[in-house]
């Protein structure tokens, strides 16, 4: 039930029209169960010539007025309001489907805008207790599910329910005899339908697990393409496809064999009470209780009971499915970010001013980032370089709250960022993080993502700081190239400089760098950093690194290790003070090992080829 109330908040914007369109069902569905009566009166009066029988709604009929019993003119006038009957349900069942599509049209919509910002709004470590293939999962297939409850389902119920109560009602009219069979057959069909509702919803969940695990090992496997083949691993990915595409199939032939007995077990409660309901009507007519005609009709009403019967037995079969991936969007809506947003706007700032009281984080239990204490004061140039997992990343992304301090505080202007609007706050940072990502776009495109209708001159001169305008000139298509997901179809290094040049021209006041220079040899990133420094010289600047050389020209420098600054200063106080920056510096500068090997192949390959860098 909190499912359904759940998807109700979405589709009582589509109300009214529900409701319009269960207006034009009761109105194609009556006129549709209007027609074996009419059947019943050509066989009694037109065909027979039998006596008026006042027990019809079409009895004012047989007065006289519109033909005699028996005669043609009486045949004309109930061809007449036959054929009427069939164009109204006809032109109505047309409107209303046409209707009714487009209310689910709009839900799916709606669900799934709701669902993506959803995912917009929640924190990284709420997002990360979702693989992508169930997130691929809830945004898409769960969504267009999900709709099929309130766009088909509910409405084929209520149009079963409609034509059983009436054709109930009718069918009683004739003759409450015809009712014996199909109500002792009623116990029968309650415990068949509450026993394969439960196997469905099982089996729909299994379903929708393995269905997402697919989609998971899928995008894995597209996004690690050039691993795979690096590692001659294609038998192992195929193995592991194989098995998971088997047990999808698996459970959709469990599926196939519930459903096939499901249609097995109500197939034989349907012909039992339509067999028995005929062979009492039978009776009636042999007894003298009951006209030739209505024995047609009886059949008919008997029918519609038994396929209506069946309708609401595979739509609640059906449900199930639709129930699971409701439950799972109903939760995934539900989750609370835990990086929830201030009231304050900091956008009227302009000459940011960062500290860090003691700032100490925890995730998962483990602690992160211990003691930090920071000044950054507007247009500060601050190096942090450190081992892999060391903390630099985390107190990085901890100033635009990707992370939230478990201890102290991080205030801009002097006021705790918890406070701001987590838009306005962000929108103070240009990042470029360790993992660089690129649309599937052209790469002017990519580089004016912040600000989509700039104009291209602004662009160059990002790209030229950046020192990606070379490159990009000897592409084949050069900033209208178009590169795929991820980035793939340029370099390492140059998909660095194409993410710093989006990050220069969002001109934000402070420009984050997260060890994104690390596939740049170490000339390109000097040029690159020079280049910043002279052309955005007010610009606040935090870069992150495993090269000590690429901090040298800041004015603090911060060694981390275990989460803790362990030394900080400027390079001559470090290199003074001779400790770990000191030793690993020299070290670097002396051996090979200060070299990235792959970006200086790639500048080389560059040069060869008359592009340059």
């Amino acid at each position: 039930m909190d499912v359904l109330k759940f998807g109700l908040r979405y589709w009582k914007k589509y109300a009214l029209g529900g409701i319009l369109t269960k207006v034009m069902s009761c109105v194609a569905l009556g006129a549709d169960l209007m027609l074996p009566l009419i059947t019943s009166m050509f066989i009694n009066y037109v065909m027979q010539d039998n006596e008026p029988a006042g027990d019809n709604i079409f009895a004012f009929l047989l007065s006289g007025k519109y033909g005699a019993i028996h005669s043609m003119e009486l045949f004309w006038t109930l061809a007449i309001l036959f054929v009427g009957l069939i164009l109204l349900k006809e032109i109505t069942v047309y409107i209303r489907n046409i209707i009714n599509q487009k209310l689910g049209i709009g839900l799916e919509t709606d669900l799934r805008v709701a669902t993506f910002h959803k995912l917009m709004e929640l924190d990284s470590d709420t997002i990360s207790r979702y693989n992508t293939g169930e997130l691929l999962t809830i945004l898409n297939s769960d969504t267009i599910m999900f709709k099929d409850l309130f766009g088909r389902i509910i409405p084929h119920m209520f149009d079963a329910l409609f034509v059983l109560v009436v054709a109930i009602i009718l069918l009683a009219g004739i003759s409450p005899y015809l009712l014996i069979i199909p109500l002792l057959l009623t116990p029968f069909f309650a415990m068949a339908l509450l026993r394969f509702r439960k196997l469905a919803r099982q089996n729909f969940t299994l379903i929708r697990a393995n269905n997402s695990s697919m989609s998971l090992l899928v995008q894995e496997n597209i996004e690690a393409v050039r691993l795979v083949r690096s590692f001659t691993n294609e038998g192992l990915e195929k193995e592991k496809f194989n098995g998971a595409n088997e047990q999808v199939k698996e459970s959709y032939v469990k599926q196939v064999k519930l459903s096939s007995s499901f249609e097995a077990v109500f197939g034989l409660i349907r012909q039992t009470a339509y067999i028995g309901s005929i062979a009492v009507g039978a009776v009636l007519v042999m007894r003298g209780y009951l006209m030739v005609g209505y024995l047609v009709a009886c059949a008919d009403y008997v029918m519609k009971i038994m396929q209506f019967v069946t309708q609401i037995n595979n739509c609640m079969f059906q449900m199930q499915q639709q129930l699971v991936s409701g439950r799972k969007m109903m939760d995934f809506m539900a989750c609370e970010t835990r990086i929830p947003s201030g009231e304050l706007s900091a956008r009227p700032i302009e000459k940011v001013h960062l500290k860090i009281e003691r700032g100490t984080m925890c995730i998962q239990g483990k602690t992160v980032l211990r003691d930090i204490t920071l000044d950054i004061p507007y247009g500060k140039k601050v190096g942090i370089v450190g081992g892999t997992g060391c903390g630099k990343s985390v107190l990085l992304e901890s100033l635009i709250r990707v992370h939230d301090l478990t201890g102290g505080s991080i205030t801009l202007n002097g006021k705790d960022i918890r406070e701001y609007d987590l838009d306005s706050l962000r929108e103070k940072f240009s990042c470029v993080f360790q993992d660089v990502f690129l649309f599937s776009n052209t790469i002017d495109s990519n580089i004016a993502y912040a600000q989509p209708d700039i104009g291209r001159q602004q662009v160059y001169r990002a790209a030229m700081h950046a020192q990606a305008h070379g490159f990009i000139q000897h592409l084949m298509d050069g900033y209208d190239t178009i590169v795929g997901e991820r980035g793939l179809g340029i370099s390492g290094g140059q998909k660095q400089r194409v993410s710093i040049a989006r990050a220069l021209l969002r001109e934000a006041p402070i420009l984050v760098l997260d060890d994104s220079t690390s596939a740049l040899d170490v000339n390109t990133e000097r040029k690159l950093l020079r280049d910043i420094k002279e052309h955005y010289p007010e610009k606040t600047l935090l870069i992150s690194a495993h090269r000590m050389s690429s901090v040298v020209d800041c004015d603090e420098i911060l060694y981390m290790q275990d989460g803790m600054i362990l030394e900080r200063g400027s390079f001559e106080e470090l290199m003074a003070l001779d400790g770990h920056f000191a030793a690993i510096y020299r070290i670097q500068e002396t051996q090979e090992g200060a070299v990235n090997f792959d970006a200086l192949a790639e500048a080389e390959k560059e040069a060869k080829a008359g592009v340059g860098v």
